[in-house]
């Protein structure tokens, strides 16, 4: 057993937050993904012979209950706070005498307690009804790796799929490709900021996220050195050559990935529209703090405004939130919390100005929470099973909070929702799932392990169902 997993199952059996389910952990490793510079590495070097046919849709036998889903949503915003912030310094704050800094200056919003001095402008949004507050989830998890990719592919990575399950914005890129119009280019799946996030499993790789670096020039290599001219006519030699040799090609699942990201690629070759998404002006980035986050967010607006075929953008926040020590020192909590409140608070309200928060679920969580009360011996706050998550838009309902913890902020005290249990990672995947119309009690038949690949887990101890009471 690794050092990892041993960390793991003494974490849970310390906080007992599976005391019930006897699940057991192993490391985990990233799928694979397309970053931006290998998608047009593979376009811009010009005539390549064997990946070139058209794009031929892949159909999958897939069972169901017949769930009943909201459907109120057509895209989705997921951000994720990698390190876990402190739930209850932020969105479930507990003021600890002596502890908790004065100039977090708490005041009570929509029935809750808000700390006003460390995130003002999300404390305004949410005094407005612009989003809602989950505090009876929990983590499984209490492994940075482990917890995250537990996140983002709602299931546990050591179960027998976990290996070769997709990342959640995976499953709506397969689920929503039907609903592609002719013309709309960009990747269904867009990943900013997530260098370290979970790729598309088993799936065909046109369903990968797309991994981009946000910055001000846009994506690179749009063009090709020998100008677009020469560009189009190799491109239409590389068709007369090939297309004839792609019927019934012995080759396979990797070939067929690379002429997805050919015909992908080339639709954003010379098109205006990519870098007006892409790109930004530094006026614009001010307005979202000047940060990575912030501009994850600002190129998040954009492209879902370039309406060009993106369904599902996750945005990773790599601000630093696995606060072990020194949590209240300027350059911590503090500065992070600066971070969050300018870029969230602005992608809210330019979703909202330009009619899109309505139609886009916008959800943001850590991978677990933090230890409460008084503070380590680091002056910090370690690894804690409590946490909160964040829902926005899409149909949902705002100024909600769902759930009550107790008066340390370390358990949950009133569940708040119909299953009467702990919110898990698989009922916010649920969750995400019916806002955008997809049956979550789906069951593909495609997997290469011949077992069914459940979009939500159902074999388990736990039944698990979207959080409803967000509408």
């Amino acid at each position: 057993m690794s050092n990892e997993q041993e960390k793991t199952n003494e974490a849970l059996k310390k906080y007992g937050a599976l005391k019930k389910h006897g699940w057991d952990y192993k490391t985990f490793f990233n799928r694979p993904h397309w970053t931006r510079r290998r998608f047009f590495e593979i376009l811009g070097a010009g005539v390549t012979g064997s990946y070139l046919a058209q794009r031929y849709a892949r159909a999958a036998d897939v069972t169901s209950s017949g769930a009943t889903t909201k459907n109120t949503a057509t895209n989705a915003i997921f951000i994720l706070l990698a390190g876990a912030p402190s739930h209850t310094d932020t969105f479930d704050l507990k003021m600890v005498n002596g502890v908790t800094p004065t100039s977090f200056a708490p005041q009570t919003v929509n029935g809750a307690l808000w700390p006003t001095g460390l995130l003002p402008k999300l404390g305004q949004a949410f005094s407005n009804s612009k989003f809602s507050i989950i505090r009876s989830m929990q983590s499984h998890a209490l492994v940075h790796s482990l917890a995250q990719t537990w996140t983002q592919i709602g299931r546990n990575p050591a179960a027998a799929l976990g290996n070769i399950a997709p990342n959640i914005g995976s499953v709506v890129a397969i689920e929503k490709d039907g609903q592609r119009r002719p013309g709309q280019v960009f990747p269904p799946f867009v990943a900013l900021n997530s260098g370290a996030g979970v790729g598309n499993g088993y799936f065909s790789a046109e369903y990968a996220p797309f991994k981009v670096i946000p910055s001000t020039g846009g994506i690179a290599n749009t063009t090709n050195p020998d100008g677009q001219t020469t560009f189009n006519n190799r491109w239409k030699l590389m068709h007369s050559l090939d297309d004839s040799l792609r019927v019934n090609s012995p080759y396979g699942t990797p070939l067929d990935d690379y002429n997805d990201f050919y015909t992908s690629a080339q639709g954003m070759m010379y098109n205006p529209v990519v870098n007006q998404a892409f790109g930004f002006t530094t006026a614009d980035s001010a307005r979202y703090g000047t940060t990575s986050l912030g501009n994850a967010c600002l190129v998040a607006t954009q492209i879902l405004k370039a309406n060009q075929g993106t369904r599902f953008i996750q945005i990773t926040s790599n601000d630093g939130w696995d606060m072990h020590q020194n949590i209240y020192s300027a350059g911590t909590l503090p500065a992070k919390g600066k971070i969050l409140d300018n870029a969230v608070s602005a992608l809210l309200s330019d979703l909202d100005a330009n009619g899109m928060l309505s139609s886009t679920l916008v959800v943001m969580v850590g991978e677990f929470g933090r230890t409460v009360g008084p503070l380590s011996a680091a002056a910090g706050r370690d690894h804690w099973p409590q946490q909160f998550a964040f829902f926005a838009g899409g149909g949902t309902k705002g100024g909600a909070v769902i759930g009550q913890t107790n008066a340390t902020g370390s358990d949950t005290a009133d569940y708040g929702w119909s299953q009467q249990r702990y919110v898990y990672p698989e009922d916010i995947e649920a969750t995400v799932y019916s806002a955008m119309g997809i049956d979550w009690t789906t069951v593909r038949h495609d997997d290469p392990l011949g077992r069914g690949f459940e979009y939500v887990p159902t074999t388990g101890p736990v039944q698990f169902y979207p959080v409803n009471e967000l509408w």
